[in-house]
């Protein structure tokens, strides 16, 4: 019944949006999760993750070399790894996890893992920008070493966080429609099972302008925000 439906409207040149409205909400919502997810939790271990980078960095709050080497070759190996041969290839570990490699939390697993060694990378290269004379400040004033981290680096670095997080979420979202691959929902997955597969590039258009209006929207929120904290 649904080929039928989808067929004859795309024969008579007119796209059944009584039939498709429904999916595309579904779609949307779909998407909404999977990047809140992916940013909440990745967003949260990438910071952690970048933190151990920036802080056992050479010559730095909690210098360790071999804790840093190890991270960031982990971080190298897995960050030029495109998102949807990643898909594939740690497919086994996310039917162990996930129980399946196939749906919404399918893809949110690798997504997660993807966005927190971005993340990672983000918050090192942030920190790294950091004037040192604010921390030989703090610690000279008696400040800890991890009450320096939290407290004097974060805060200064928090306006081009914001940014970077805003980049992210970027990323995110396009790897949310790259999961349609997988039949992972989302946008991604209502454009090539309603647009693509069936010939129609109103469907495809549709969800590429609610993509660009989520990512624009975000984008002038940090923008916003990260003024803010540098007139601060």
């Amino acid at each position: 019944m649904f080929e039928h439906i989808i067929i004859e409207s795309t024969a008579t040149g007119s796209t059944n949006w009584e039939y498709l409205t429904p999916l595309l909400n579904r779609a949307v919502f779909e998407t909404l999760y999977m990047v809140a997810m992916t940013i909440g939790i990745g967003g949260v271990i990438g910071l952690l993750l970048g933190l151990v980078l920036y802080s056992t960095r050479p010559s730095n709050l909690f210098q360790n070399t071999v804790v840093y080497r190890v991270l960031d070759f982990v971080v190298n190996v897995i960050r030029p790894i495109p998102f949807i041969i990643f898909l594939t290839a740690i497919r086994p570990l996310t039917i162990s996890v996930i129980g399946t490699s196939i749906g919404t939390d399918a893809a949110v697993f690798p997504m997660v893992i993807i966005c927190s060694v971005a993340t990672s990378r983000i918050v090192e290269q942030n920190l790294v920008g950091t004037d040192p004379g604010i921390i030989e400040a703090a610690r000279s004033m008696g400040c800890s070493r991890m009450r320096t981290l939290f407290t004097v680096l974060i805060p200064e670095a928090l306006s081009p966080l914001i940014l970077g997080y805003a980049f992210l979420f970027v990323a995110v979202t396009d790897m949310s429609a790259m999961a349609g691959m997988i039949a992972g929902g989302g946008l991604g997955d209502f454009a090539i099972s309603y647009g693509y597969r069936q010939m129609d590039d109103v469907v495809t258009w549709v969800a590429i302008a609610i993509i660009i209006v989520f990512v624009q929207l975000v984008q002038q929120l940090a923008n916003f925000f990260a003024k803010r904290l540098l007139h601060k």
